[in-house]
């Protein structure tokens, strides 16, 4: 079965998810597309049957067309906000998110070929963490300032 992990509930949807931080000297990657007024993490919806770790490995190669091995857990994120697009609009959301950081490959070019859920096209985006941009998740613009090797689990809720 290969089902993105977005369950719609009685309640609202429930998203589970995976993101890559991806650094290169004290810039991450960010994706953006035209509609959005924000930026968003390397990532996506875990598939039914798939681990966290496929996932962002699957996620990473999709996003950049680099296959990228995992470093190590980052971040889980809770995150629940109100949904803004297709199946979501209009919907509470209760999203659970695994951050990776990944190996980044010493030649690494990203080509991004990937597109949102409603094919609009994305593109890849190097920034600091003071970038004047929005970006998702928030917590980036202090936590990948000074990188730790413990897990830390974030709840976000915009409710």
């Amino acid at each position: 079965m290969n089902t993105d992990l977005c369950v719609k509930t009685k309640g609202g949807i429930l998203n589970i998810r995976v993101g890559a931080i991806i650094m290169r000297d004290d810039e991450f990657l960010m994706v953006e597309n035209d509609r959005d007024e924000h930026m968003y993490s390397v990532g996506g919806r875990i598939k039914f049957g798939e681990t966290a770790e496929e996932a962002v490995v699957r996620e990473v190669f999709e996003e950049t067309g680099v296959k990228m091995d995992i470093d190590r857990l980052g971040f889980i994120h809770e995150n629940f906000f109100f949904g803004d697009t297709l199946v979501k609009k209009g919907n509470i959301v209760h999203e659970i998110s695994f951050f990776f950081y990944m190996k980044v490959p010493k030649n690494f070019e990203p080509v991004c070929m990937s597109f949102t859920e409603d094919d609009v096209k994305e593109r890849l985006v190097w920034i600091k963490a003071d970038h004047h941009k929005k970006y998702y998740p928030v917590f980036f613009k202090s936590e990948l300032k000074n990188p730790s090797y413990e897990v830390k689990h974030f709840v976000t809720n915009d409710i």
